[in-house]
């Protein structure tokens, strides 16, 4: 018995034809959904449509950076529980990302939105860096005890 994949459009039956990933350029990821619909396992994706591809990465992308500004704007404003190594784990992190965009992300997105994102990137790794060069310790308070 063959297996093949049936796609249902205005009630008719048309069969989809063996397709090879490799071949097609796009934009492909691994979904988050594991789970199996109608026993079909969906292991990797590939979007060929270049402007449903801009806006699935600019969607991604919006919600990745505001989790970040979100994490550093709690360090920047805690200036009592930050420690160095948080604001060095943070900036590590954010310049990690911003290689994650430049080598994946750029060849599908437009100019003018990639120098926008590229200059947030940049205005939150300055804030970090200023944090970093005017950060000083917090004083440790030392019990003094006396013996009797």
């Amino acid at each position: 018995m063959k297996k093949g994949i049936l796609l249902v459009k205005n009630n008719k039956f048309k069969k989809i034809k063996k397709i090879s990933i490799k071949k097609l350029k796009g934009f492909s990821f691994k979904p988050k959904n594991k789970s199996l619909k109608n026993g079909i396992k969906i292991d990797k994706l590939v979007i060929i449509n270049p402007s449903f591809t801009e806006t699935i990465l600019k969607k991604k992308i919006k919600n990745r950076l505001e989790l970040y500004l979100r994490f550093i704007i709690s360090l920047l404003d805690e200036d009592d529980d930050t420690d160095i190594t948080d604001l060095r784990a943070a900036l590590n992190d954010l310049t990690r990302y911003r290689q994650i965009i430049e080598k994946k992300y750029l060849l599908y997105l437009d100019k003018k939105y990639s120098e926008m994102l590229l200059k947030k990137i940049d205005m939150l790794e300055e804030e970090l860096k200023m944090k970093i060069v005017n950060f000083q310790p917090k004083e440790k308070e030392e019990e003094i005890r006396r013996s009797r």
